[in-house]
């Protein structure tokens, strides 16, 4: 199995699970096949979430209070549908719209220019913060930087702006040694007003996290401290960039500030209509690629591996591969990968912000994740809880999960395939898991579905090598059961000893073409 480090080259991930998983889908058929599962799924009346009256304390309600004078109310937006070309490339519907606004991008350029006409030297020592900032001007301009490592204090991208490089590991922008913990190394220039039509493609961002010497926290506060931020942006694209040890994100697709107003709020100010395609990221204080507060985001072909971690503290670090966060939706992730993260993918939110709603996943690989896909509501899981308002949506095709494994990232999580909590209509199709015979999984089940989650379907499952496991797939209950859940045509091979264990008190499981082998 190859090792999906630094640098594994995403392009290849479509082939890649089709030797993973031994199936060559007909993505056109399976898509269509998980829609029409998803609408069966969605109109089903589940079993009520048990509800009590909380009391809210009085200074959780005051600094809700506040971020609520930047927040606008939650709603659902109308899932995306998702087309095949005929090459098998999956895309969302929305998708034409960016594709014609990149040509506009294209033809509003007035000018093209080089850094080096304004100063720019890649020398890996000269200061060129002032030669990017001549050359971008006030935007409709395409900045070409040529093979050099260019030393920047951080660079500002206005509205109508190409930045464009050499290629990974060709052009390398670099955090100059003075910039501070905060610096993001390239965003848009105004998070307030809000940029559009920006584009960075072909280049390595380095944060150079090795100025800030033995610290414990790389990172300050909200979206700073990354490789790349595009914060209040609609038509954004992002290709062809390797990111490397930022303080907190390699990627990070954000509102002007992050959002805590509460579940049924979400922050102002959130992007809209952003690519991201064929990313590395690595070394990441908290996660690879991350969205918050955004809408109809597509990131594909993408791999993040081994984050540092050190934008938590040691040992409780919920470093993700890919981190669907707070409040974004509409969000498409097609055959991108993750390696020895927390998560793989974590869909998400918050107890105090709104989860992420109508997520797509096609293809995607994780390896030796801690969590390799993690669907949950932080703080309306319990009993005690309040029910999400927000936590709605989530479908996955043609998923691996290969060796889950315990992490130092996060010392007391347990390894997992895939973890469903507080979610509501989720639907999992094609999916395959592969663990390892002689690891020690601790009497641990590898796919969990628990803390109120409700309309979950698990159709296409192949399960194998998870010897020392309690169960392959566990329904938890008990007063914090989940409960509406179909398992169909699921093949466990040389596994735990329990293909399912169901938990006292579900009240709605249906299990369907189960073979143990």
């Amino acid at each position: 199995m190859k090792i999906f480090d630094k640098n594994h080259d995403p392009r290849k991930n479509g082939k890649l699970l089709i030797e993973i998983t031994g199936k060559k889908l007909d993505a056109a058929k399976v898509i269509s096949e998980t829609e029409e599962i998803f609408q069966q799924c969605s109109k089903n009346e589940p079993v009520p979430r048990l509800h009590k009256v909380i009391r809210v304390p009085f200074s959780k309600k005051f600094t809700e209070g506040l971020f609520r004078l930047l927040a606008k109310p939650f709603s659902l937006l109308e899932p995306t549908k998702l087309y095949v070309d005929s090459t098998g490339n999956v895309y969302p519907e929305w998708k034409q719209k960016l594709d014609a606004e990149y040509e506009n991008l294209l033809r509003t350029i007035t000018r093209e220019v080089n850094i080096e006409d304004f100063g720019g030297i890649g020398d890996g020592k000269t200061d060129n913060t002032a030669a990017f900032k001549k050359a971008l001007g006030d935007g409709r301009v395409k900045v070409k930087v040529p093979e050099g490592t260019f030393i920047t204090k951080g660079i500002y991208l206005p509205s109508w702006t190409f930045l464009v490089g050499a290629g990974k590991g060709k052009t390398i922008i670099k955090l100059h040694k003075s910039a501070a913990k905060g610096t993001r190394l390239i965003t848009n220039a105004n998070h307030w007003k809000g940029n559009h039509h920006v584009s960075v493609q072909g280049m390595s961002l380095d944060w150079n996290v090795e100025r800030l010497g033995v610290v414990k926290k790389t990172s300050t506060w909200g979206n700073h401290s990354s490789c790349l931020t595009y914060a209040n942006v609609t038509f954004g694209w992002v290709k062809d960039l390797e990111a490397i040890n930022p303080g907190l994100h390699c990627f990070d697709i954000s509102s002007t500030l992050y959002n805590y107003a509460g579940d049924g709020f979400r922050a102002k100010g959130g992007s809209q209509y952003v690519w991201l395609d064929t990313l590395n990221g690595y070394g990441f204080g908290d996660d690879g690629i991350t969205t918050h507060h955004s809408d109809y985001i597509l990131i594909t072909y993408s791999h993040m591996c081994d984050p540092s971690g050190r934008a938590h503290q040691r040992g409780v670090s919920n470093s993700n591969g890919i981190e669907i966060d707070d409040g974004s939706r509409n969000v498409v992730l097609v055959n991108n990968s993750s390696a020895r993260c927390f998560g793989g993918i974590e869909v998400k939110a918050h107890q105090n912000s709104s989860a992420a709603s109508n997520i797509q996943i096609a293809g995607h690989i994780s390896v030796n994740d801690n969590r390799s896909y993690n669907f949950r509501h932080i703080g309306h899981h319990k009993s005690t809880d309040t029910v999400s308002k927000s936590a709605y949506n989530i479908t996955a095709v043609n998923l691996a999960a290969i060796r889950p494994i315990f992490t130092d990232l996060y010392k007391d999580s347990t390894p997992r395939g895939l973890v469903v909590s507080g979610y509501k209509n989720v639907v999992i199709n094609h999916f395959t898991l592969i663990g390892d015979p002689d690891y020690d999984y601790r009497s641990n089940p590898i796919i969990a579905l628990q803390y109120r989650a409700r309309n979950v379907v698990l159709n296409n499952l192949s399960v194998r090598d998870f010897k020392s496991a309690s169960a392959d797939i566990k329904a938890y209950g008990g007063k914090n059961r989940a409960d509406s859940i179909l398992i169909n045509h699921v093949e466990a091979r040389d596994s735990a000893s329990k293909v399912i264990d169901i938990g006292k008190g579900i009240q709605d499981i249906r299990m369907e073409h189960i073979n143990q082998i």
